[in-house]
């Protein structure tokens, strides 16, 4: 690591580590790279954060930041209220609160179904629990259609350019999308939007297929 360089930690597969690395990307600001699993890699994770959870953000000098949304707020104060990926105040901003609250619904209520799946023996498997996160993440994953709608043709859903709304959106949708898996095609203008933002280069470049730990380990979310 140089010695201004960050560490991100954490694979791209966790939509909370993807969602940093792109807005990272998108502001400019470079950073190395630690393709950890918190299964394997637990221990090397917790020298950083001792939850041993990702995101983390290890600066070269300084306390790591962690939590995704801890290091978004983090990146928009450094690169100042001009550039920053969230509106600063008022009803943009809330709208995109709002947004984002519902995007982080959706991926918390997958991650649950897909923890059933793989931590616990199948004969231990908990219909009505998985079917109530199901309820919960399709219940956000309306609310964000809503959401899709009413935006209509504007390039993006809150103000005149990218916010950190789109980019939640986008990584918070894929994740449900390819891992639980949850077809959006009951969703027709969040899944367009999020195809859209898919096929722009940074959501490419930090883009990794679902890896579906056994249950000795787990996933990097």
């Amino acid at each position: 690591m140089s010695d201004a360089t960050p560490l991100l930690i954490g694979m791209f597969d966790s939509p909370f580590v993807r969602r940093v690395a792109v807005s990272m990307d998108l502001l400019g600001l470079p950073f190395e790279h630690r393709n950890w699993s918190v299964g394997k890699d637990f221990d090397r994770i917790r020298a950083y954060n001792p939850l041993g959870r990702v995101p983390v953000l290890a600066p070269a000098d300084g306390e790591a930041l962690i939590e995704s949304a801890m290091i978004l707020e983090h990146l928009d104060d450094v690169v100042g209220p001009e550039r920053a990926l969230m509106p600063p105040s008022g009803p943009d901003r809330r709208a995109a609160l709002r947004l984002m609250a519902f995007a982080t619904g959706a991926v918390e209520k997958g991650l649950q179904v897909v923890m059933e799946r793989v931590f616990r023996p199948e004969a231990l498997h908990h219909a009505p629990f998985v079917e109530r996160c199901r309820t919960q993440m399709r219940g956000a994953l309306g609310e964000l259609e809503r959401a899709c709608v009413a935006a209509g043709d504007r390039d993006w859903l809150v103000g005149e350019r990218m916010t950190q709304a789109d980019i939640t959106l986008a990584c918070f949708a894929t994740y449900p999308r390819e891992a639980v898996p949850e077809p959006l095609d009951a969703w027709p203008a969040l899944r367009a939007r999020v195809d859209r933002c898919e096929a722009l280069p940074v959501f490419r470049k930090y883009h990794a297929p679902f890896f579906q730990p056994d249950a000795t380990g787990a996933p990097g979310a």
